[in-house]
Parts: structure tokens; sequence; C-alpha cells
């Protein structure tokens, strides 16, 4: 019989109670809904609501219930209890008898559920945290090591100007920042505690619901019993900052492939994280980049879900916010994985910097150069742009690069350029001599690479602040 069953007079209908049932997918939260009831009863017991001896009877068993969860092969759930709330209670109340059955005393499954999540949700924003720093000292190893490794920089996939592959990482080194950064507000909004909202109006019950913030380590309770129930804003928030995290390793994901391809051959993934043909044996796939590629909309679609399902919701709790927890374990789930495979794949790509830098030489990605070197002799910007887009179009037609080209030529189109030009051409000074801060050159990138492993460390303490928030 289920829990809440006084009022029917029939048994649920099999399919409805499948199609009802959510333990299949919410069982993962029993770590975080034995945890809050333990909670829970102990307030009980401490504000004599219940019996103490009772509170302790409970907790106990609480404790053993967690203990053989977690020691068991077995699928421990029944789905006719639909949940993990009733799963637990019912096993609790299987053992102990009528004592079990005070533990829902002032509570309510709503606001069970609201603070499961949020246990859940901070707990799991933690571990995504750690492999996101994990990636940024990935970015920065391969920064280092890159300092003086030329390369062309591209607008519009048209090669444009040099720049070099550690000022290349530090620019996915900033995104990542951000990236963390986010997670870490994310983290501050989402630290309330729901429990004691009740259905929606809180109860007539003495509750402490400091207390219980204090024993799960919250930050503070939530100020409204009514959103206390109904807010799914931080799992929202949550998928936002992972859709805009995975949509950065998408875009690298892509120059990975891009870079090994044998049209760039800027680098090689290793083996170890390369894949096959079935039937050509020259293959090597960059599998990984384009299944990360690929579950970046994966969840894009778990945000959009969720925010069409809460779209037109009223107040309080509907059967509709059950559909978050697919959504966000999904979402959790595939970014986790994302980053445990991509970190070490990059820290085990093999660059080509010869092939970088020949690259470099080619597409005329000194032509600003050229002209910022008229420039520096006195001739107007604009006049400087048009000379040196004649002496493009001269080389397009000889074959020639600036750099071949011979002072004669030079000479042909304007009389400003000197021997001197050819030390304005080498691309080795052209990215030396951008020293504006953000810049390319490798002092300027080694002071980027200084800020981030700040920022990585503070990052780190931050994190473990907050875990230990966790095992508070």
């Amino acid at each position: 019989m289920k829990l809440w069953a006084g009022r029917f007079q029939k048994e649920t209908n099999d399919v409805v109670n499948d199609f009802n049932s959510s333990i299949q997918f919410d069982g993962r939260l029993y770590r975080e809904d034995i945890t809050g009831s333990i909670a829970h009863a102990t307030m009980l017991g401490k504000q004599g609501i219940i019996e103490e001896h009772e509170a302790e009877k409970i907790v106990e068993n609480l404790k053993e219930i967690l203990k053989d969860i977690e020691e068991s092969d077995l699928d421990v759930f029944d789905p006719e209890y639909e949940d993990i709330h009733m799963n637990v209670e019912v096993m609790l109340t299987n053992r102990i008898g009528a004592t079990g059955k005070r533990l829902h005393t002032a509570r309510s499954r709503n606001d069970q559920v609201a603070l499961d999540m949020r246990m859940y949700v901070k707990k799991e924003l933690c571990e995504i945290m750690d492999l996101a720093i994990e990636f940024e000292k990935a970015l920065v190893t391969k920064a280092k090591e890159n300092l003086d490794t030329v390369m062309p920089g591209y607008t519009h996939l048209q090669r444009a100007q040099p720049t070099t592959f550690g000022h290349y990482m530090m620019a996915y080194a900033q995104m990542l920042k951000r990236d963390i950064s986010r997670l870490e507000d994310c983290f501050e909004r989402m630290d309330e505690m729901p429990l004691g909202s009740g259905a929606l109006a809180t109860s007539t019950y003495p509750v402490d619901r400091d207390f219980v913030r204090e024993q799960l380590g919250f930050a503070r309770i939530t100020d409204n019993s009514l959103d206390g129930v109904s807010d799914r804003d931080y799992c929202l928030e949550l998928m936002s900052d992972l859709s805009i995290m995975m949509m950065h390793l998408s875009r690298l994901s892509e120059e990975v492939i891009s870079w090994c391809s044998w049209e760039w051959r800027f680098a090689e993934l290793d083996d170890a994280y390369s894949t096959g043909s079935s039937i050509m044996p020259q293959k090597k796939n960059p599998d990984v980049c384009e299944l990360i590629r690929g579950k970046t909309g994966r969840v894009y679609g778990d945000l959009m879900g969720l925010l069409t399902t809460m779209k037109a919701l009223p107040l309080a709790y509907n059967k509709d916010m059950q559909e978050d927890k697919e959504a966000v374990f999904d979402a959790i789930d595939t970014v986790k994985q994302c980053l445990e495979v991509f970190t070490p794949m990059f820290l085990t790509m093999t660059l080509r910097k010869k092939n970088m830098r020949k690259a470099a030489s080619q597409g005329f990605i000194n032509a600003t150069d050229c002209a910022d070197y008229l420039v520096k002799k006195g001739v107007p910007f604009r006049d400087a742009y048009m000379i040196v887009g004649r002496l493009v179009n001269n080389c397009l037609r000889s074959g020639d690069t600036l750099e071949t080209m011979t002072l004669r030529d030079f000479a042909a189109i304007s009389k400003d350029f000197g021997p001197d030009v050819y030390e304005a051409l080498d691309l080795t000074n052209c990215v030396n001599e951008r020293k504006v801060p953000g810049g390319p050159a490798p002092k300027e990138v080694s002071r980027q690479i200084s800020r981030i492993e700040d920022f990585i460390e503070d990052a780190e303490e931050q994190l473990e602040r907050m875990r230990g928030e966790l095992r508070t």
C-alpha cells in the first residue's frame, strides 16, 4: 500500500504507477536523502516534537540503511514505492515499526526533494569545479611549453596575424577561468537550505530550521516557503554554466580536430586517445573531440528542456518538477565525463611546431606588420595599407612571400622601404614586438600565465572551503 493511500479506495493503475515512478533515476539521491533525514530526525528529538529516544533510534537505523545500501551489489529499491524518499521511509519502518513512521513529522516530500537536490547539486558542482581546475592547469602547462611556438592566428578561418601556441592556450584559459568563476557564484547562490518549508506553507510544529541548516552545512535557510519548494533556479543556473563550459570545450575540440587533419598537421593525438577505421587502415580519428562537440548539444538540450518545463508552472510544487532530475543528472554526468577524458588527451597531444611555423610563413600574416613598418616611417596608415595590399597582390602573381621579395621589389612600390624591413617582417620579431597587455609576446604571455596560476591557487582554496562545508 502507498504511504499516501489513505483517502483512496482503489490501487493505482500499473501503467500510472510506472509513469509516476522516479526511483529508477532519483535512486542516486539516497545518500542526500538519508543525510537530510538524519538531520531532520535529530532536530525533531531536540525540539521535543518526537521523543529523544525515538529520534536516536531513527538516526541509528538510518545510518545502518545507508551502510547497507552502499555495501549492496543489488538494486535495493522497490519501484512500488515510486521514489527514493518513500523507499527509505519504508526500509526504516520495516526495521523499527511505528517509530519509523514518526520521521516524516513536520516534513513534506516537497521540501525533502528540494533539499536532496540542493545537496546533490552542491556536491557535484564541486566535482566539476575540481575537474575544470585540472584542465586549467593543463592549458597552463601547454602554454609554458610553447611561449615561442609561432603559429598563424585566424579570423574568418583565414590566416590573419602571427601568434604563439602559448598565447592561444591562454585564450582558452581565460574562458575556463570564467567558467570556474561562474561555478563559484552558482554555489554561493544555491547555498540555501529549504527543509522546513513543508508542502508550501511550513508547519505548526516548532521546527528549528537553523539547526538543520548547521547540521547539513548550508550558509542560509530559504527565506520563503513557497519559493523553497518550487525553486529550481540553481539547477537552471548550473546547467547554463555547464552549457557555456561545454561550448568552450567544443570550440577547442573543433580546433584540435582541424590541427590533427592532414590539411593542417599542427598536432597529433596520442594513440591512447584516438580511434581507427573499420575499413581504412591509415585512419587515426579524433573521436574524443568529435564526441565532446556532439555532447555539447546534449547539454544544451538538458538546459532547454528544464527551462521549458519550468516556464509556466504556478506556485508551488507541481509533478512536472520531477523532470528536473534526469536533465540535471545527464548534464552533470556528461560534463564530468568530457572533462575527465579531455584533460589527459590534451596533455598527451604532440605539437608539430615546424608545420605551425611553416604555415605562419604563408598567407601574408605579417602584412599588418609591414604596414606598421611604413607608419613608423611617417606614412599615414591608410596609405601604408594600400601599399602593402599592392605588395601582396604582386606576391600572389609571382609566387613570393613578403619575406622573399627583393628590396628592389619593395622599392618599386614605395621609396620608404629600407633594408630593415626584413627585420620587421621576421615572424619571431612580429610576435615579440606585440608586447601590449594581452598580446602574444612571450614575456606578456608569461604574465598572463602567472595571473592564471594565481587564479588557480585561489580557486583551489575556494573549492576546499566549499568541500569543507559539504563535510560539515
